[in-house]
């Protein structure tokens, strides 16, 4: 797994938006009193869930790892010019 270039702001990132598709899904929203590790669980599940990402293998589902996946998530879904993506 080979680390991106702003991992941890595409993963805030990721969160943000997430939080608007999942809220416009109508299937739930973040509180503020929820950790970061509960929002990031509960987005990748969302995501793979809706097929919009491959789910990890079987033993490599951890924090570390879907947030990865959620930075490649999120870095596919931004206009190319973006300054998180250079």
């Amino acid at each position: 797994m080979k680390k991106l270039n702003h991992e941890a702001e595409l993963v805030t990132e990721a969160l943000r938006v997430g939080a608007i598709y999942a809220r416009k899904r109508g299937v739930g929203q973040f509180d503020t009193t929820d950790s970061a590790k509960e929002k990031v669980t509960y987005l990748y599940r969302l995501l793979v869930h809706d097929k919009l990402i491959q789910p990890l293998a079987r033993g490599q589902e951890n924090e570390p790892n879907m947030k990865h996946k959620l930075a490649l998530w999120i870095s596919r879904q931004l206009p190319e010019d973006h300054p998180l993506l250079k």
